[in-house]
């Protein structure tokens, strides 16, 4: 006897729907798996670099509305969008990017939230010289930092200079520059005050090698089966928070510097063109204004994406646009440091 066709009430084909249906749909009706989609193949990554350093703990995922790892709960949260690529697209459109969505991005988030997993397991935060270093733990998070782009007290992971928002993110940051694949970080960083909190973590991780966690439990926050909310709600909330309705301060002179006319529709978009020159363009701006190639590249990728967004593409000759591109990224380089532009969000 043949089995009836599943309703979509159960089986929602999230591809075929508008922007509308998707938005007004409570996030437990998406039905959303981690099994069959490249976050499985990226956890199992994530606990290949764990085993290969020895170590006894494999964080559990599940699905949620944004990346976290709970204090007290020794696992990890992804975001919903990233278990299918409709939901990615939504996202892109809804936040201007979509956070961990290539393979590299995803993998450094997940070594980060493994950092906070890891230092629940293990308790880590509880031994002085981990206070020493990074600072106190209970200290409450801001809702927004303002990094310094030259510090060498820190490392550099995730954009944004992430591990200056807390302690935690501190250890958490350093954690995934340890356990990162290839990770010279010895050399790297031999210059660099952070080299102590590498050091630190070096040691800690070699001393529970085999070891089990102290603490282990299977608990999750917010599955995104019990979430209630709608799309529509949970990206307006985003966008209030992270200010991302504002007009972008970069518009008006990318609208300049590129074309969105009819007539220019074949030619390359500004963001792969921006993308093509941007070692080029970090090099130079820096040679120019002396300023940390990081910061310029930071500049670069907001530009890159709000060309993306505003669907720009190159409209004049090449090596014009070029030196008008430099001219342009060493001004806002400038201004993202002296303006007080570099406070961000948590």
């Amino acid at each position: 006897m043949a089995k009836p066709e599943p309703k979509l009430s159960t089986m929602p084909n999230l591809s075929k729907l508008s922007d509308k249906r998707l938005l007004d749909m409570r996030m437990c009706d998406l039905k959303l798996s981690i099994r069959d989609t490249p976050l499985q193949k990226r956890i199992e990554q994530l606990n290949q670099e764990l085993a290969s350093r020895g170590l006894n703990f494999r964080p559990h995922c599940w699905l949620s509305d944004d990346w976290y790892s709970p204090d007290g709960i020794p696992g990890i949260a992804i975001p919903f969008y990233l278990a299918h690529p409709r939901l990615a697209r939504l996202e892109r459109k809804q936040l201007l990017e979509v956070e961990g969505g290539t393979q590299q991005w995803c993998m450094k988030i997940l070594r980060h939230e493994a950092g906070h997993a890891i230092d629940t397991a293990f308790r880590i935060r509880r031994k002085a010289r981990y206070r020493q270093l990074f600072g106190s733990p209970s200290e409450p998070y801001p809702d927004y930092y303002q990094p310094t782009p030259s510090s060498r007290d820190y490392v550099l992971n995730l954009d944004m200079w992430y591990a200056q928002a807390h302690p935690l993110e501190d250890f958490a940051e350093t954690f995934a520059v340890w356990l990162r694949p290839g990770s010279r970080w010895r050399t790297q960083y031999r210059n660099w005050s952070a080299i102590k909190k590498l050091e630190f973590v070096d040691e800690f991780m070699k001393s529970i090698q085999g070891k089990r966690p102290l603490v282990y439990n299977r608990k999750t926050i917010d599955p995104v089966s019990r979430l209630r909310k709608t799309l529509r709600t949970h990206y307006q909330r985003k966008r209030e928070h992270y200010g991302v309705d504002y007009p972008s301060i970069y518009d008006a002179d990318l609208r300049k510097l590129f074309s969105s006319d009819e007539e220019h529709r074949r030619n390359v978009t500004a963001a792969a063109f921006l993308s093509r020159i941007r070692n080029e363009l970090r090099t130079i701006v820096a040679h120019w204004t002396g300023e940390y190639t990081y910061t310029i590249d930071q500049v670069i990728q907001e530009m890159i994406e709000r060309c993306r967004e505003l669907n720009l593409r190159l409209g004049g000759a090449i090596e014009q646009v070029k030196r008008d591109a430099m001219i342009l990224v060493a001004v806002r380089t400038t201004n993202f440091l002296h303006e007080g532009r570099h406070r961000v969000a948590i």
